[in-house]
């Protein structure tokens, strides 16, 4: 496996058809299309029905229905009954894309719906009793206290549809699994390894990625990062200098 992964020829392309910067380059293209739809649903949505509190337990039955899915048996069915109306560019394509935003829509949608109906109600009165609209308290209290759990939907999100954007090459597309699926035709072990190590470490990279974002765009008072000991702390701690 790690002979196959430290080929030259299997990353300048010398060897294959495509390289493995150009399968990395495929999965990234498959994986982000699919989390920008994802996200334009989930989180409107979710913001939605968190604020007003309508439709969530219709919601969150449908989202739970939607993890249960099969999706390569969902990929099938959908290439199998739409791919002859689409574009020939997007005749395997959009399926590709629908599944993967059904994959990851319930994971956004629940964690945002629950970020918002879990701030405290006593910010929230706070904010209307200040004279906020309800766009304002939206927006100023709900939004950045409900973050972390956002962030945190959609961090899982991208892990899931990172992971099973493999799915792809099973309809003549590209991506790593192009390498797995190969490598399981040609009986080339150390190629199907070497696929899934890639597809694995991209996933850890791109949650990396993703923590650090959190670290940063989440507020300080929220997180509770460089907060100052309590002064009880302080007093405890030069007590316990005195004595020693």
């Amino acid at each position: 496996m790690f002979e196959w992964l430290f080929a030259g020829e299997n990353w300048t392309g010398d060897q294959f058809g495509s390289s493995i910067p150009d399968r990395l380059a495929e999965h990234l293209g498959y994986s982000f299309g699919a989390l920008v739809f994802v996200l334009l649903i989930g989180i409107p949505l979710g913001l939605y029905i968190g604020h007003t509190g309508k439709g969530g337990v219709a919601i969150a039955g449908l989202a739970n229905a939607l993890r249960a899915l099969p999706t390569f048996g969902l990929l099938v069915y959908v290439v199998i009954a739409f791919s002859g109306n689409l574009p020939a560019d997007w005749a395997y394509k959009g399926p590709t894309l629908f599944v993967l935003v059904i994959l990851g829509v319930p994971a956004v949608l629940s964690n945002t719906y629950a970020g918002v109906q879990n701030v405290d109600p006593a910010a929230r009165d706070a904010a209307r009793g200040m004279g906020m609209t309800g766009w304002q308290v939206l927006w100023r209290v709900e939004v950045p206290n409900a973050l972390p759990l956002i962030l945190s939907g959609v961090r899982s999100a991208m892990l899931q549809i990172v992971a099973t954007a493999t799915i792809a090459a099973y309809v003549s597309l590209g991506g790593l699994g192009r390498f797995m699926l190969d490598g399981l035709a040609q009986r080339d072990y150390s190629q199907m390894a070497g696929g899934a190590v890639l597809v694995g470490l991209l996933a850890v990279v791109l949650d990396l990625l993703m923590a650090l974002l959190q670290r940063y765009v989440v507020s300080r008072g929220i997180t509770g990062r460089y907060a100052r000991p309590a002064a009880g702390a302080d007093v405890v701690a030069a007590e316990s200098k005195v004595l020693v």
